[in-house]
């Protein structure tokens, strides 16, 4: 009798101990759940545009400065990028001029460069470094910072805030973008989202070096480098007529605004160097 009461005992202890042990695990599992769930709720909560509050600034002097602060960093990383392109194709074309064989490291990089701005030619040649090096070039900055103010109303756009687009471009896949509000049936276009400032404004550098319709800006450029002359905003900006469907009204928009801005164009209001 008193074995079978310890036994009954133990037997109950142990199913005290068991449902513990089980109600622990339970509550562990839910916790890391829980946690888990609030991780990703706050990560995905946070906004895609980290941008400054540009359409709270009052002050237009303030705004302005800001605003053109703010993206020039990433308009002369672009152009630092395609500057060193451009002198190795310089340097790869001199190769040839002086009878050289390209390496395979140099033709390779030369590839990736036409693949980069869609120029294909059968063989690498002095005709297609020179075709090439026309695409391969600087965009002016204050053209860059000009035409981005115009197209974002100085950083206020939704498509600047919720998908860090300067530019308008678009992109033409489902769920590319953002669906324009004002989209005409039948479009199917969407104003393209980036994941930084730096692809916003490579992708728009790219588009000005590689797309046939913006083949005068690439000319006027080329021959401006052909008189040893830096390219210009005032200049290259004729080459702009085809990115909007104002085309002559949208080049006089952009000149009014480089000739009302040239304060806010230089950083300190100093003159930058040219690039």
């Amino acid at each position: 009798m008193r074995t079978g009461r310890v036994a009954r005992i133990t037997v109950a202890l142990s199913l005290v101990i068991l449902t513990l042990l089980i109600v622990r695990l339970l509550f562990i599992t839910t916790d890391n759940i829980q946690q888990s769930t609030l991780g990703k709720l706050i990560e995905n909560e946070q906004p895609m545009s980290l941008i400054p509050d540009f359409e709270s600034m009052t002050n237009i002097t303030v705004k302005k400065q800001a605003f053109f602060d703010y993206l020039r960093p990433a308009v002369r990383h672009q152009n630092a990028i395609i500057l060193d392109e451009r002198l190795f194709l310089q340097r790869s074309k001199q190769h040839l001029n002086d009878g050289l064989v390209l390496t395979d490291a140099e033709q390779y990089r030369v590839e990736e460069i036409a693949n980069k701005y869609q120029y294909s030619s059968r063989s690498i040649n002095d005709q297609t470094l020179k075709e090439l090096l026309i695409r391969t070039d600087i965009v002016p900055e204050s053209m860059v910072l000009i035409q981005a103010a115009n197209e974002t109303g100085w950083g206020s756009s939704r498509f600047a805030k919720e998908g860090l687009n300067f530019f308008g471009q678009w992109c033409f896949k489902t769920g590319c973008g953002l669906v324009p509000q004002a989209r005409s049936a039948g479009k199917s276009h969407e104003v393209a989202k980036f994941n930084s400032v730096e692809d916003s404004v490579a992708s728009y550098m790219r588009n000005l070096n590689s797309n046939a319709a913006y083949s005068l800006l690439r000319s006027i450029r080329a021959d401006l480098r052909a008189q040893d002359k830096q390219p210009v905003a005032e200049q290259l900006v004729y080459g702009l007529v085809n990115y909007s469907e104002r085309q002559e009204a949208y080049i006089d928009e952009l000149l009014e605004m480089l000739r009302q801005n040239k304060q806010y164009l230089v950083e300190n209001h100093e003159e930058s160097p040219s690039v």
